[in-house]
């Protein structure tokens, strides 16, 4: 039997010298500067330098918790520095302009210009790879347009709803109030309101900072049914009604799933619940807050439409939208065949997609499970027009939407307007410093910390906020002239190219099927959407045989 090793053999074998250098660094120096400070009284601040790192060392000797800190006291510590250095070091100084995930140097510098007010435009030519197969392109004309509106708007309502309300292209997609500090929330809703477009609340909640400053609010209604439910957890349609007439709140919307976590509910902590957040959400304080992965209200698709039925009437007639993150298509077409079954419409549809982002999701949710924001909002599109319900029910693009071409590509796939989260948390400075899940943001965004907020002044990030998106919008108008169109409804699947090889590209629609308008009700053309709406049922999210 093998004998157990004891501290000497950790001290005297097997390259002992190089795994103790540290531990021996400190001892020999804290001797040296304890026996030099008797005749150099100046040589006991040695002892500052060295006897930290000796305690520290035989900690590590001694721990039983860290085998390599075991085996390399105090040296291993060198480990854990730099892997919390890291991510700044790659973002910094290794990545290239083009190689940060999930927003490059590139893209974040465009947002920052914008926000800033600084000239964002970019010398000496594309650094894209115009033969890479990730390389896509809008089709210009050679007669450009010389009658494009600038800042063209988005009717949402359909004829259902009695109070319409007037979309911007692009507008501040769901954060909650709880991911986001106070500070931040109320930066981004005063610059919603200062440059005319819409802030979405997340789930978490109608919060009073969200409504401080008067810009138009999409109340967001998730799973947990936040500030509009019962002690039970349950819709509570007495205090939906009270709040939803608030004349900020110009939509509401339920939240099906979203792209970073789609089909996941969350639990935030007793000790998170504060009073204020348990007074914002209805819920106890001091207790867990589950927000489940389903729904209580509705089970089917029909019981769905049912239920935004009500919330329109509740409102007072304002829009009600639906948003999701695809999953399995045939589930999508039954809520569209439901609205045909029904007479019930929603108002508008959010598409988000699976590169979306949150403060914090199970990675294996993150990276492995939804539908990118592409395939889901195609597949949306075809829903919609082909059921002849494409204009009188919006839709809407969610998901790494930073920039004026995104925006026009969204609009070619179908969508009439587009949300933003993470720029939009660029433009009130975030750094992308991948922290927002520990309440330890740099930048005082994504932090619930009042020392750490305090970095964020609401008055002048604002200002950031709408200068980002009018500059963005006045972008997106600039590809519009180019491409000889009037409007970003101009936009058509035929007008944007991906490459496929080297040597070859197509337009979008030679790559996906897209309907013709009705066609989904008379036989599509595409087998796979064909089988897709017969498995639709508008009574069940099950698929039928």
């Amino acid at each position: 039997m093998k004998a157990r090793a004891t501290i000497a053999d950790a001290l005297l074998r097997d390259q002992a010298l190089a795994r103790n250098c540290l531990l021996l660094a400190g001892f020999v120096g804290t001797i040296a500067a304890a026996w030099t400070g008797f005749s150099h009284p100046r040589a006991w601040w040695l002892l500052v330098l060295f006897v930290p790192l000796l305690v520290a060392a035989t900690v590590d000797l001694f721990q039983t918790h860290h085998s390599l800190r075991r085996n390399y006291p105090a040296s291993a510590r060198f480990r854990w520095f730099f892997e919390w250095l890291r991510p700044f070091l790659r973002s910094y100084i290794v990545e290239s302009d083009l190689d940060g995930r999930p927003f490059n140097h590139d893209e974040r510098a465009l947002v920052y210009a914008r926000a800033k007010g600084d000239v964002s435009t970019h010398p000496f030519g594309t650094e894209l790879d115009v033969y890479s197969e990730e390389y896509e392109w809008l089709a210009h004309s050679i007669a450009p347009s010389r009658h494009a509106e600038k800042y063209t708007r988005v009717t949402v309502g359909t004829d259902q709803c009695s109070k319409p309300y007037q979309a911007a292209r692009l507008n501040i997609s769901a954060m909650s109030f709880g991911a986001l500090g106070a500070n931040a929330i109320e930066a981004l809703n005063l610059g919603a309101k200062i440059g005319g477009f819409y802030h979405d609340t997340g789930e978490g909640g109608l919060s009073p900072y969200h409504l401080k400053h008067g810009g138009d609010v999409v109340w967001e209604i998730g799973s947990g049914y936040f500030g509009c439910r019962d002690s039970q957890g349950n819709f509570d349609p007495a205090h939906f009604r009270e709040r939803a007439a608030n004349d900020a709140v110009v939509m509401t919307e339920i939240k099906l799933s979203q792209g970073a976590k789609p089909g996941h509910g969350g639990l935030l902590p007793g000790s998170k619940v504060t009073a204020e957040i348990a007074k914002i959400r209805d819920i106890p304080q001091g207790e867990d807050c589950l927000s489940p992965p389903y729904h209580t209200a509705f089970s089917t698709p029909r019981e769905l439409l049912e239920f935004a039925a009500n919330m329109r009437e509740l409102s007072g007639g304002k829009p009600v939208g639906i948003k999701l993150c695809v999953g399995y298509p045939h589930e999508l077409f039954a809520v569209v065949k439901a609205m045909l079954t029904t007479g019930i419409l929603v108002d508008f549809i959010v598409i988000d997609g699976a590169e979306g982002g949150t403060g914090a999701a199970p990675t294996e949710l993150s990276d492995r499970v939804g539908m990118p924001l592409r395939e889901g909002l195609i597949l949306a599109r075809n829903a919609l027009v082909g059921t002849n319900l494409k204009g009188k029910v919006k839709l809407a693009a969610s998901g790494k939407v930073n920039s004026g071409a995104a925006i026009a590509m969204n609009a070619a796939l179908g969508a009439d307007w587009c949300n933003a989260a993470r720029p939009f948390m660029f433009s009130l400075g975030c750094v992308q410093s991948m922290r927002c899940h520990t309440d330890t943001c740099p930048t005082g965004v994504a932090t619930q910390s009042a020392a750490r907020q305090r970095g964020l002044v609401v008055p002048e990030k604002a200002e950031r906020v709408a200068r980002f998106q009018k500059a963005t919008l006045d972008a997106l108008h600039d590809i519009v002239v180019a491409c000889g169109l009037t409007s970003p409804d101009g936009f058509t699947p035929d007008g944007l190219r991906q490459r496929v090889n080297a040597a070859e590209m197509r337009s979008i629609d030679e790559v996906y099927p897209f309907v013709e308008p009705g066609e989904l009700i008379d036989g599509a053309r595409d087998a796979r959407l064909a089988a897709w709406w017969r498995a639709a049922d508008p009574e069940s999210f099950a698929r039928r045989s």
